[in-house]
């Protein structure tokens, strides 16, 4: 469904006119930094790693709300980079995105039937009665009955509400692929389940494809049948859930299920040290040997490449361990 190669996001680094006249170069902030992944029909990649990451920024590259630096984007097939506005304005209609912040990305102004009536106009999909009806269809969809909150302002709901209708909105034109950055992380936890339930339910439904960001390993365990770790720009490592839950090869991953007590016995964690690296100034070699506890001088010097079959990982001396 969507294939990624090579993607690089650099945004610049703003700066005062007296620091640009002593400048002697460019200075980029490398938020994505040469990342490349799959995602089948029907299947859920979770992407995981600390803030700061660049794990929104890919998921907002994905959906176009940034431009990419570098890299191909490939949806069907089709590389979207590449694309007119024209021509990604009629593809956004398979491509959604479920935001964090629920109520920054619902319009104060408009109705919560509005918020779902709009991507059917616009699309050409609905409109007047029919769009009406379908918005309150999807409302009672969501768990949301239409009589009640067809006419209500997003500040008359709660966040588990907001939430609600920010999932009905993407998924009211079914599209193939979904980004949903951390759609649970501002909710309360006793209504986490209800929300991730909701989501899967679609997905199972639409046989969507979806990458799920997220900085918790517990929920990325329980909706993703792959999980990727980010790093400072980087995929660090990438498998079939199972097996980078319970044989982590990265030090980097070892420690973020280390993280979690309910993944790992005390005897066996890994730690990380110090704070992550400027990704202005990104260290040589490996960018986690800053931090990592078996770093040796090849990891200083040299950059290591991904390596292995299906369960994937960038490291010189993986580990060999099982949680």
């Amino acid at each position: 469904m969507l294939e990624v190669r090579n993607l690089k996001k650099y945004f610049p680094v703003q700066k005062s006119a007296i620091e640009v006249f002593f400048s002697k170069k460019k200075e980029f902030i490398k938020a994505v930094d040469d990342v490349s992944f799959e995602i089948r029909k029907g299947e859920v990649l979770s992407l995981v790693g600390e803030s700061g990451c660049g794990k929104t920024t890919t998921g907002r590259i994905l959906v176009g709300l940034e431009t990419p630096s570098d890299g191909k984007i490939l949806f069907k097939g089709k590389d979207v980079t590449t694309l007119s506005k024209e021509e990604y304005r009629a593809l956004r209609k398979n491509i959604q995105m479920v935001f964090q912040d629920p109520y920054a990305s619902l319009n104060p102004r408009m109705k919560i039937g509005e918020h779902l009536e709009d991507p059917l106009i616009v699309h050409g999909v609905a409109e007047g009665d029919e769009a009406k009806e379908m918005a309150m269809k999807m409302l009672d969809r969501v768990g949301l009955p239409a009589e009640q909150f067809y006419n209500r302002m997003p500040y008359q709901l709660s966040g588990g509400q907001r939430q609600r209708v920010a999932i009905a909105r993407a998924m009211i034109l079914k599209p193939d692929f979904v980004v949903a950055d951390e759609p649970v992380s501002m909710i309360d936890v006793s209504l986490r389940a209800s929300i991730l339930n909701l989501l899967m339910s679609f997905k199972d439904e639409y046989s969507l494809s979806m990458l799920f960001i997220t900085h918790d390993l517990s929920v990325a365990r329980l909706v993703g049948d792959r999980i990727a770790v980010m790093y400072l720009g980087k995929i660090v490592e990438i498998g079939d859930t199972r097996e980078v839950i319970h044989y982590p090869k990265h030090p980097y991953t070892a420690a973020l299920l280390s993280s979690v007590p309910s993944f790992v016995r005390r005897e066996q964690r890994v730690e990380i040290i110090g704070d992550i690296a400027n990704p202005i100034d990104v260290p040589s070699g490996c960018r986690y040997h800053t931090r990592c506890p078996f770093a040796k001088q090849k990891c200083r010097e040299e950059e290591p490449e991904m390596q292995g079959n299906g369960h994937k990982f960038a490291c010189h001396y993986p580990l060999d361990i099982a949680f």
